[in-house]
């Protein structure tokens, strides 16, 4: 398996995680994919967050509508991604929020 990516919110609570352009929950299953850069899209091509700080997966209040990505195929299982604990507070990034809860699921 490739090196994982630990992603989190703005209080340090690990959220996701990013094996090559794909999005994973903690739980292990496919929610995303990265088309280009740092901007995650769900497995719809919907908007779903933008990496900031190289470890937070927050929602950018300024992104417009992304253009709709194709589909990268099924990525399959990653295997059990460990535990990354807790990253601590970032603090407040302007224009952005948490990614919501229920969309990570």
């Amino acid at each position: 398996m490739k090196q994982a990516q630990y992603l989190f919110d703005t209080n340090g609570n690990w959220i996701s995680f990013k094996v090559d352009k794909y999005l994973y929950n903690t739980d292990g299953e496919w929610i995303g994919w990265f088309p280009s850069g740092n901007i995650a899209v769900d497995v719809d091509g919907n908007y779903l967050g933008t990496i900031f700080n190289n470890n937070r997966l927050l929602v950018d209040l300024n992104q417009h509508a992304v253009p709709y990505p194709g589909y990268p195929g099924y990525p399959g299982y990653p295997g059990y991604p460990g535990y990354p604990g807790y990253a601590g507070y970032c603090g407040y990034i302007p224009g952005t929020v948490d990614v919501d809860e229920k969309r990570l699921k």
